[in-house]
């Protein structure tokens, strides 16, 4: 298949985005894959800021991270992505180069935790406001369960709505595959 697949495209969009140094945060851990990856983009001087509510995640994260020796590029936060202002020092306003999101609940966790569009919302606003020029936040969308679908719902009418003089919106999705597929929107700060 020459298409690319949903998280190889989504990989492809940060590594375009992301370079070594740069600043660059994990909305939603799960376990780790998001967060592992992006620490080897932003190198050894470089940082990651991780977010997540659930306590698995944090650890199956730390524990991928200190497997590959790459703890020391990564700073993890127990709360909720919607907080990222609250703890993200300010002088990385303007620089963050990438973000990702994958939303929907924790991959082998308790699917009675998932993420809502109100906080996702809250946080997509504070990271377009923190990211730096051309950065790009890519979110993955996984709608096959009641409360996905309802979070994508929000948020298409919410990336439909930014203003295309500060943001480029991005929706990459197979259309006839079964079961209600994951897609990507990536939105670019112009």
């Amino acid at each position: 298949m020459k298409l690319d697949r949903i998280l190889p495209f989504a990989r492809e969009l940060l590594e375009r985005a992301v370079k070594p140094g740069d600043i660059t945060i994990d909305a939603t851990l799960g376990n780790g894959h998001d967060t592992l990856f992006l620490a080897r983009l932003v190198g050894e001087n470089g940082r990651v800021y991780g977010f997540d509510i659930q306590e698995e995640a944090i650890h199956n994260t730390r524990e991928q991270l200190i497997t590959h020796d790459l703890a020391d590029r990564v700073t993890l936060f127990h709360q909720g992505h919607e907080t990222v202002m609250n703890v993200i020092p300010p002088l990385h306003y303007g620089k963050v180069t990438g973000a990702v999101f994958n939303l929907g609940y924790l991959p082998g966790g308790d699917k009675d935790i998932v993420t809502r569009p109100k906080t996702t919302i809250l946080a997509l606003n504070q990271i377009l406001e923190m990211m730096a020029p051309e950065g790009i936040l890519v979110l993955v969308i996984y709608h096959g369960h009641p409360e996905g679908a309802v979070e994508r719902d929000y948020i298409l009418r919410y990336v439909e709505r930014l203003d295309q003089n500060y943001v480029h919106v991005l929706r990459y999705q197979f259309m006839n595959q079964l079961n209600n597929p994951p897609f990507i929107v990536a939105l670019e700060k112009r």
